[in-house]
């Protein structure tokens, strides 16, 4: 009698068979332009580690007084007991750089997603999606019980378009966009997006993961590249990228009307 999990390995033969096992590479090395993988040294054309930061000396020096001091984790839910007066003091320190009002820290950029959509809306809802948006936004969305409606890459017209054929049928909508398109690297027409959402009353939330240390002052991102303090409800983004570290951030946190929120934020609106 074949045995009940047999399946699984048929599974993964057919996947190697296709081409479509995942054969994950094992890193020796810090992050960096060059790496040790598998065992020979590579010039590195795939993270995401941006500006370097991944193996600053500063960065390891903070990291280190910091375990020295916190210990390896706070071995608590944030609900519970594993808030500590460092998670609040980055967040502080993100809404200032970020020119928001409040910012919230996840374990990764992908549950900062699964984490805000839900929390925005639900089954009597619906969500206006670009069309290539990343896996963990269609996730979150997924997970919302909304009703989702994709709209054109990049079009801001399409989403009119469908905002105009199904709005009327639902109590709330939100209009989510990545900023830059990982795969692409193509950036939001955010400014048309926003006229889009505000002409139907709509609230706007971008993910901008892959904008954040690329576009804007200093690396703020798309919202600061196009001057849109305060007309965008909500960011999600990442500290496993540009940051270099782990965690995401978010919901980009619904920014004040007036632009830079906080009495300690840079000028959002310079420009480099």
């Amino acid at each position: 009698m074949a045995n009940r999990i047999d399946w699984i390995q048929q599974e993964l033969s057919s996947l190697k068979e296709a081409g479509l096992y995942n054969r994950i590479r094992t890193l020796s090395s810090p992050q960096g332009a060059w790496l040790v993988v598998d065992g020979k040294r590579v010039l590195n054309f795939c993270s995401n580690n941006y500006l370097g930061l991944a193996n600053h000396p500063r960065l390891i020096k903070a990291a280190q007084e910091i375990v020295t001091r916190y210990g390896v984790g706070p071995a608590a839910v944030r609900t519970i007991a594993g808030t500590m007066d460092l998670h609040l003091e980055l967040e502080r320190r993100m809404a200032a750089f970020k020119g928001v009002e409040a910012a919230i820290t996840f374990q990764s950029g992908f549950t900062a997603n699964l984490a805000t959509i839900p929390a925005l809306v639900g089954k009597e809802d619906v969500i206006f999606s670009d069309r290539l948006n990343h896996a963990s936004i269609i996730d979150g969305c997924r997970l919302s019980g909304a009703k989702i409606i994709a709209y054109e890459h990049n079009d801001p017209a399409s989403l009119e378009e469908q905002i105009k054929a199904n709005l009327s049928q639902f109590r709330r909508a939100l209009v989510v966009t990545d900023g830059v398109f990982s795969m692409d690297g193509d950036i939001a027409p955010l400014p048309d997006i926003y006229e889009v959402a505000k002409k139907y009353d709509i609230l706007l939330m971008v993910d901008d993961a892959h904008g954040e240390g690329v576009l804007g002052h200093g690396g703020r991102g798309i919202v600061d590249h196009f001057g849109l303090h305060g007309k965008v409800d909500g960011e999600v983004g990442t500290m496993s990228k540009t940051f270099g570290v782990v965690g995401g951030v978010g919901p980009g946190t619904w920014s004040s009307s007036s632009g830079c929120a906080s009495a300690d934020a840079p000028s959002c609106s310079r420009r480099p």
